[in-house]
């Protein structure tokens, strides 16, 4: 039998927010106070910037296509966010995952354990990220899982999981295939490169999904829902599952808040398409705040590239004037090194470059 390949790497186990939440009235526990957000906090006069929107029926229209190719290109140059609408995806999809997620979270702890975190992987219900005894730790909980390729998936998770949800994942998970290879062809379109140079190289990637539950937190401007970061992976598809707000971006030195539209997408480069496009679409940092006193849930797709394949800046991006920015490496590497780090800006790519 084929060995399942471990793309998550591990985390110390601990604790769950959910049930911490339940049961914290005012005081929150030391280790997930974080002192160093208080100079982070955005102004209000910043609220008025917005990430860019971007149609895909103007993208496949004849009489608009150009122009919103170009504003692509400006989406993942300038920005590396933007919300993509009309993606074709059902809505009816769309509100059952919300749905079905909400009922698996709320799930009782007892039957939660069934689908926790080892100490041999970082798949289950959990924390991401943590390292050691003494790090601070998020305000949330997360379900994390490898859905694609499917002999790669773990065999007490995916296949296990209880119906509905399981079919719901499965038709969600190619949902997700197809658009990101939709996305990155269009990329490849707007950066004026070889057909399929990019492109193929995320087909028979690896997809990993990522559920985030942000309980309510009394002490909200003292926590952190997920610390700043830049993904590590290709291309993120993030679905908000409910009307909370707390993803915020990181532009001119300030968090702008992230104000998701009915049956958007909200798409973000990761670390790879930055290392292929040579830099020309950035990976951005981000973080997820939390709220007073409301549950935040979201679901983030991570779409990257085949795991015995390489990452490097694609042919097109490097000539003389641009020479090769990154260094290649394995992605079999890369998502060790990626995992075997705390979540802290864009350290990771930082240490790729030439």
């Amino acid at each position: 039998m084929e060995e399942k390949k471990n793309f998550s790497g591990t985390s110390l186990l601990v604790p769950s927010v959910q049930e911490l939440a339940k049961n914290t009235t005012s005081e929150i526990p030391q280790r997930y106070i974080q002192s160093q957000l208080e100079e982070l906090v955005i102004n209000e006069t910043d609220n008025v910037l917005e990430i860019p929107v971007i149609d895909m029926n103007k993208l496949l229209s004849l009489e608009f296509g150009s122009e919103e190719l170009a504003n692509l290109h400006l989406a993942c140059k300038d920005w590396g966010f933007f919300q993509l609408v009309n993606h074709g995806v059902s809505s009816s999809l769309m509100e059952k995952i919300k749905l079905e997620i909400q009922d698996f979270f709320n799930l009782p702890l007892s039957e939660k354990k069934k689908f926790w975190q080892t100490e041999q992987h970082m798949e289950g219900f959990g924390q991401a990220f943590v390292l050691s005894d003494e790090q601070k730790l998020d305000w949330a909980d997360m379900f994390y899982m490898t859905t694609l390729p499917k002999h790669s998936r773990m065999p007490h998770l995916f296949p296990q999981l209880p119906l509905p949800i399981r079919d719901t994942f499965e038709h969600y998970s190619i949902e997700m295939q197809k658009l990101s290879i939709i996305i990155v062809e269009y990329m490849e379109k707007a950066l004026k490169v070889d057909e399929k140079e990019m492109s193929i190289m995320f087909e028979d990637g690896i997809q990993l999904m990522r559920i985030n539950y942000y309980p309510p937190c009394p002490q909200s401007e003292k926590v952190i829902g997920i610390a700043p970061h830049s993904d590590g992976s290709g291309l993120t598809i993030l679905l908000q599952l409910n009307e909370v707000e707390g993803l915020q971006v990181k532009k001119y030195g300030k968090w702008i808040p992230v104000k998701p539209l009915p049956n958007a997408f909200i798409i973000n480069i990761g670390d790879i398409l930055e290392i292929i496009t040579n830099g020309i679409y950035q990976s951005i940092e981000h973080r997820a705040t939390v709220n007073t006193a409301k549950e935040r849930l979201s679901i983030a797709t991570f779409c990257t590239t085949k795991y015995n394949g390489e990452i490097g800046p694609a042919t097109s991006f490097v000539t003389e004037e641009t020479p090769a920015r990154f260094k290649r490496i394995g992605l079999e590497e890369h998502l060790k090194n990626m995992f075997a780090s705390k979540l802290d800006g864009k350290s990771c790519l930082d240490a790729m470059r030439i």
